[in-house]
């Protein structure tokens, strides 16, 4: 019984370390302009790198969220149903895969997100600091290896025009 209280706890606490991540972010202001200092964003991508995660939310909206995100190694390949990104890399460098299909593919969080090991027949290239990525809904994605990127996620969510 003892071994199964602990894995369960290291679960929780694994669980909580993931979503903290994401869910405490202020939300984006509906009446004022918003400012992320630099200094913010810097130490946002060193509290990553300390402890190991890869995404930490800065603001959120609903339709849309912008996040500093840090990959070491591979990541996980993704399509998502009704997301666009758009990154910008701030430094570092590593080959990203876009285009092609998604090897292992499994069913995402949401409807046409998918996700695998990795995007076999899409074109890679290396992005570094300074480069700007646009990623559409609907396109396989990924990185395939880095030693250590660190770049601003802007994730809009696709709607029906007004």
């Amino acid at each position: 019984m003892g071994k199964l209280k602990l894995i369960l706890c290291v679960l929780f606490l694994h669980s909580t370390i993931g979503n903290a991540q994401t869910t405490n972010a202020p939300p984006a202001p509906a009446d004022q302009a918003a400012d992320i200092p630099l200094i913010e964003i810097l130490e946002a991508a060193s509290q990553l790198r300390d402890n190991g995660l890869a995404t930490n939310r800065l603001l959120e909206c609903g339709i849309f969220s912008i996040n500093v995100r840090h990959i070491q190694g591979a990541e996980t390949a993704l399509q998502h149903g009704s997301i666009t990104e758009v990154w910008v890399v701030r430094e570092g460098l590593a080959v990203l895969s876009t285009g092609g299909t998604i090897v292992d593919r499994e069913a995402g969080a949401g409807p046409g997100d998918f996700r695998g090991s990795a995007v076999e027949g899409g074109v890679e290239r290396t992005i570094k600091a300074g480069d700007l990525v646009y990623i559409p809904t609907g396109v396989p994605h990924g990185i395939k290896e880095t030693e250590s990127i660190v770049y601003l996620n802007i994730r809009f969510e696709l709607r029906e025009p007004d």
